[in-house]
């Protein structure tokens, strides 16, 4: 039986490429996504076609139990969970103040804090009883930084952050690697930034950015998280940024 790397947001982007680099260095990749079962599949056979082993699920993450069932359910049918990559966005795009409604905050705080709050309570006492495990968390600019019109994400995404760090303080002397990554800058990923530019928009934008390296590349993020996860603990790393060669950092933009 093969350790599992679980996969929360496994779009065409960050989240199914981190998983395909992991099954190829013999993981059962488990692919969770909330929607489109056809791209889910796609990026399952994928795996396979490369001689690995990947499952997928279509999981909406803030659904009462529906991270908590998933959990239980791999441990018990695939195997051990080993690495977590908690990936699930939580941009509910520009909106003023008036413009945020009760529920779209919530919304944010519930996929970028909650989330990841119920997928640490359902992962680690079974990490802890094995001795050992990591949570890689994928996180944005906003984390660090709130700009106007990100009043959900900001916050959101600022939560996610001290959350980790307190993941990190009660687990880590325990055995269990929390990373915090921030992904400061666009990431070429279609699932994402290719559904909010459209088509046309997101292929100009790969020839000109993208060949001038101003895009993250999700194969090269996905040698990062795999680093990360293989890292000693004599180094391991709890928080770290990445940007595109001609981004400039958050903290001079």
């Amino acid at each position: 039986m093969k350790p599992v790397c679980l996969v929360i947001g496994a779009g065409a982007g960050i989240g199914g490429t981190v998983g395909a680099r992991f099954a190829r260095e013999g993981y059962h990749a488990v692919l969770c996504r909330r929607s489109d079962q056809q791209g889910l599949n796609k990026l399952v056979a994928d795996i396979e076609a490369d001689d690995g082993l990947a499952t997928g699920f279509l999981l909406n993450a803030i659904d009462a139990n529906a991270i908590e069932d998933r959990v239980a359910q791999v441990e018990q049918d695939i195997g051990p969970i080993e690495v977590v990559v908690f990936n699930l966005g939580a941009q509910i795009g520009d909106r003023s103040l008036a413009d945020t409604s009760y529920k779209a905050f919530e919304l944010g705080w519930q996929m970028a804090t909650f989330a990841l709050f119920r997928l640490a309570s359902a992962v680690m006492p079974l990490m802890l009883a094995r001795g050992k495990g990591t949570v890689l968390v994928t996180s944005a600019t906003a984390a660090m930084r709130g700009n106007a019109g990100q009043h959900s994400h900001a916050a959101a995404m600022g939560g996610r952050r001290l959350l980790c760090q307190s993941l990190n303080a009660e687990f880590g002397p325990k055995g269990i690697h929390i990373a915090h990554i921030t992904l400061d800058g666009a990431v070429d990923a279609p699932d994402t930034l290719g559904k909010m530019l459209g088509p046309e928009q997101f292929k100009a934008l790969r020839e000109s950015r993208g060949q001038a390296d101003g895009l993250m590349v999700p194969d090269h993020i996905a040698d990062t998280y795999f680093h990360i996860a293989q890292q000693h603990r004599s180094t391991w790393s709890h928080e770290i940024d990445m940007r595109s060669f001609s981004d400039r950092p958050w903290w001079n933009d």
